[in-house]
């Protein structure tokens, strides 16, 4: 049973932290949903990610602002045609195993996830990738086969996370289940809703890590993810549910974070199939869904309408219609009658199976109701909705007819807040365009968009694009987040960025 009861929930963990000082050992994290994978490679949700940035790291990452810092290169360079960039490396690391971090472990890894007779999930990231050349033992130079400017974004991404070679060779596939990193903590088990992980010793930032270990616990239901920091069995708890702020807040030993977001919230909707491959019906229920009130009911008011198919605070975003789409359930109605539908159509919406997803699609049936749309909810698991999303091979073969979802750029760059979602050729299993969306003109300017590292080009791309896509309305588009984070008040240096990816190496207990 996934609800645990605080009850549960002390027992499950009473001996796995204490807080305050020296006594600080392990920090306890409480999520919402289930780990998919720690394979960051066949990873296509923020949070698996976020779990293996506790043990693997790449050569770039980001800070809490999502601005690059180096990680296992120090530094790099970039001819002036982007097409090579060449990497400096960290000296004297290894990973957990013992093997040595080096050129040739970049190399191998690169290698894994752009090998096109086994694919990853992330092969996207490197797909560019012409080769990899190692210089020497420190220095590592990736050519690609036409200029890309995000080249070093795509590289921080999590998806390019460096794994013990030595484990790859071991491990095989297997390697989801043995993760070896250069990371803050080591793996320890992780088995059902129980990730855990132990301390480095030998990690290579002096000083640190400041715990003993991170634990995430995967607890769908809200109130019992509360329960969890206020009882002491949890110091970090993410996403803090709208409602439950006030709460939180009322503890003098936690805190409430609030943290700007890149990421957006809409309904993908399956537009190779009826009735969703009429545009009317898809222009109809942007109109029928209320994004303000949408915002409150589902999410506090802890967000805004998207104004566009792409959050603002990514570069080269830009504003499509001020307000978002306007709610226009007259319009809806006539739009629905003109495409053959004057009495509505049944349809199905699928998501994760936490408290605010259902929420949120239990919203979106009552939005639909009242333009005569008869909508069946589905709640999933977190393994059981990635697979019927990944599992399918061709677009005919596709089950979904409406999906409920979230996204976030995790490279930092517009490229992956468009090419995953919106690509021609990237509908699953190789990308995430689960709308299975097609526009010669969306396509040319996503290509054109990275294939410079001219700013001006690729912002003047971009803005085609964003307004081709608002006009195609392949999504719902519904909101951008603020996202809240709720944890203990003597944690420091744990944070979500705006991504919502999760970063606990200098997470300190003072």
């Amino acid at each position: 049973m996934r609800h645990m009861t605080l009850a549960l929930a002390a027992t499950a963990l009473a001996t796995a932290l204490s807080f305050g000082g020296a006594e600080a050992k392990t920090l306890v994290v409480g999520v919402a949903d289930n780990l998919t994978t720690l394979d960051p490679a066949n990873a296509n949700d923020t949070l698996s990610g976020g779990a293996a940035r506790t043990m693997l790291q790449g050569l770039y990452g980001f800070d809490s602002k999502m601005q690059l810092e180096p990680l296992l290169a120090t530094s790099y360079e970039t001819n002036a045609e982007a097409t090579e960039f060449t990497f400096h490396l960290r000296k004297g690391v290894k990973f957990h195993d013992g093997t040595d971090f080096n050129a040739e472990a970049v190399k191998i890894n690169i290698d894994r996830v752009r090998d096109t007779k086994v694919p990853t999930k992330r092969q996207s990231l490197v797909s560019m990738v012409d080769r990899v050349e190692v210089i020497d033992d420190y220095t590592v130079k990736v050519v690609t086969k036409e200029p890309f400017g995000a080249m070093v974004n795509n590289l921080a991404h999590a998806g390019l996370f460096m794994i013990s070679p030595a484990a790859i060779a071991k491990y095989g596939k297997d390697i989801d289940r043995n993760p070896v990193g250069t990371g803050p903590f080591m793996f320890k088990k992780w088995s059902g809703d129980l990730f855990e992980t132990v301390k480095n010793p030998n990690y290579w930032r002096e000083g640190y890590p400041k715990v003993d270990g991170v634990t995430f616990k995967s607890v769908p239901e809200n109130g019992s993810r509360i329960a969890m920091l206020q009882a002491g069995e949890a110091g970090f708890v993410y996403p803090l549910p709208s409602e439950l702020a006030p709460v939180v807040s009322a503890n003098q030993k936690l805190e409430v974070v609030k943290v700007p977001s890149i990421i957006i919230r809409y309904v993908a909707m399956n537009t190779m199939k009826k009735p969703f491959d009429d545009p009317r019906v898809r222009e109809a229920l942007n109109y029928a869904v209320d994004k303000n009130a949408f915002c409150k009911v589902v999410y506090g008011g802890f967000c805004k309408p998207a104004e566009g198919p792409v959050p603002e605070l990514l570069k080269y975003s830009g504003v499509v219609q001020k307000g978002g789409w306007p709610y226009d359930p007259a319009k809806a109605k006539a739009l629905l009658k003109e495409a053959g539908y004057p009495n509505g159509f049944e349809t199905e919406m699928f998501a994760k199976n936490n408290s605010t997803y259902i929420r949120a699609m239990q919203f979106l049936q009552q939005q639909f109701a009242q333009v005569g749309v008869k909508l069946t909810v589905t709640p999933l698991e977190a393994g059981v909705e990635a697979q019927r999303i990944w599992s399918v091979a061709e677009p005919k073969d596709a089950t979904v007819q409406t999906q409920y979802g979230g996204w976030s750029a995790s490279t930092g760059d517009i490229d992956w807040a468009l090419r995953p979602l919106f690509y021609g050729k990237g509908f699953p299993p190789k990308l995430f365009n689960v709308a299975y969306y097609k526009s010669e003109a969306t396509d040319s300017g996503i290509e054109a968009g990275i294939a410079t590292g001219d700013s001006a080009k690729r912002q003047s791309e971009y803005d085609a694009v964003q307004k081709q896509i608002w006009k195609d309305a392949p999504w719902i588009f519904l909101t951008v987040d603020d996202f809240l984070v709720g944890q203990a008040k003597g944690l420091t240096g744990a944070f979500a960025a705006p991504d919502g990816g999760l970063n606990f190496e200098k997470a300190e207990f003072k």
